[in-house]
């Protein structure tokens, strides 16, 4: 599985990609904690975040200079959630919304996807309200809204 850490870049963050069990302590804590902090906290969501799907996934995220993690995303395998490779968990802190970092999470994730698993279609579950994010990124609806865990959420999946 792919391993990279990249200096920081014109936003201000620096990048990583490690599978699972090459994430420091440190590194799961501070993914984790903004996890929580928005899905959790922010969403006022109580749900079981550890889903058993975090070992097998490889993670994504952006550390400010502080070593804040301030965005955050996993690659999960075929299998796992979908019969395709996903992105799920993706989460930027609320300090940087609106810059950009969201899309540039997502535009590496499907990277770090297409590197792990091939050129094949990618799927995620998406909270309604960020269809139009998603479809913007090349993702397309597929199949009807549901609620998972008393919010509003679509499958989406984008073409090889």
């Amino acid at each position: 599985m792919p391993t990279e850490e990249t200096e920081f870049d014109e936003a201000g963050v620096r990048w990583t990609l490690r599978p699972f069990d090459a994430l420091s302590p440190h590194q799961l804590y501070a993914i984790l904690a903004l996890r929580q902090r928005v899905f959790v906290v922010e969403q006022a969501c109580a749900f079981l975040d550890a889903d058993g799907r975090d070992p097998a996934s490889l993670h994504l995220f952006a550390t400010d200079h502080a070593g804040a993690c301030v965005a955050c995303l996993r690659v999960v395998p075929p299998g796992a959630k979908f019969a395709e490779p996903s992105l799920g968990r993706i989460v930027t802190a609320p300090e940087v919304r609106g810059t950009g970092l969201g899309r540039e999470l997502v535009r590496r994730g499907i990277e770090a996807a297409i590197e792990a698993h091939g050129r094949v279609p990618l799927a995620l579950s998406a909270q309604r309200h960020l269809e139009r994010f998603y479809a913007q990124l090349g993702f397309f609806l597929r199949g009807e809204p549901y609620d998972e865990d008393g919010i509003a959420h679509l499958d989406m999946v984008r073409p090889a």
